[in-house]
């Protein structure tokens, strides 16, 4: 079976399969949150900047600080974003160095399921707010509504039922509300709440949705170029057959992910 190991590195090709969707869920996250103007941030795991941008753009905020393990992710965020109230770190989510109550507000987009113990990340964002500070994060439902990914791996299972162990759905079982609340209740964080952000995720025609997979970022992506040509082409085909489709060719999708809140104590 392919390697469990995910490929975070070239921010070019992320953008593409789920940048541009993390982004519109940013924008419900924020509203969500209600983080007052003039608030220092910590993006933590900013990826390509996605949720750095969308609180540059959204939120009034004094500062944004960016971290991420990805040498090329962090590269393409500041070659993006040039707003002088970003900056952008290499860093680990486990061993998160802030100064104590250093921010306003913390937030982790799309990443908490894959730091090998995510309760130390949020504890990390728990210590790095000030008291009263707004600790949050959401992930996909990879095992319900996020569309784009479902169709692909319910395809790719079909094909090869030994795909099942690299399915999001399967592997995260993190990215559900009940564990999302247990994780931030632990952490010591207090009024935790949890709720479903759901974006459409429109796609021009089947080669606007198909040509992300072949990035190489991320499990879904990973597993296709990691199947033979005559493998990859079966599994291009039965997703063609399977996506719903309009007569113009476009292809519309849902995508829910589940945010979860907490204040620092």
């Amino acid at each position: 079976m392919a390697d469990r190991t995910d490929t975070w590195a070239a921010g070019d090709l992320y953008e593409p399969y789920v940048g541009r969707w993390s982004r519109q869920v940013a924008k419900e996250l924020l509203d969500w949150l209600r983080v007052p103007p003039q608030s220092a941030w910590l993006d933590l795991g900013c990826g390509t900047g996605a949720l750095t941008k969308t609180i540059l753009d959204q939120a009034e905020p004094a500062s944004v600080l960016g971290i991420d393990p990805s040498a090329g992710f962090i590269d393409h965020a500041r070659g993006h974003i040039t707003d002088p109230r970003a900056s952008f770190e290499i860093g680990d989510a486990q061993g998160l160095a802030a100064a104590p109550g250093r921010f306003d507000a913390a937030v982790a987009a799309l990443v908490l399921n894959f730091v090998p113990d995510p309760g130390l990340a949020v504890a990390g964002m728990a210590r790095a707010v000030r008291p009263g500070g707004t600790v949050a994060a959401y992930v996909w439902d990879y095992a319900g509504k996020m569309e784009l990914m479902r169709h692909f791996w319910d395809a790719a299972v079909a094909l090869n039922p030994a795909a099942a162990e690299l399915d999001e759905g399967l592997r995260f079982p993190l990215c559900q509300p009940a564990p999302l609340e247990a994780l931030f209740i632990g952490a010591g964080l207090d009024a935790v709440d949890v709720r479903p952000l759901d974006i459409a995720t429109p796609f021009r025609d089947f080669d606007d949705y198909w040509s992300p997979f072949l990035g190489g970022q991320g499990p879904a992506p990973g597993y296709a170029m990691s199947l033979s040509e005559a493998d990859r082409s079966d599994l291009r085909e039965r997703l063609r057959a399977a996506l719903p489709s309009g007569p113009d060719g476009a292809i519309v999708l849902s995508a829910r992910a589940w945010a979860v809140r907490g204040l620092a104590p």
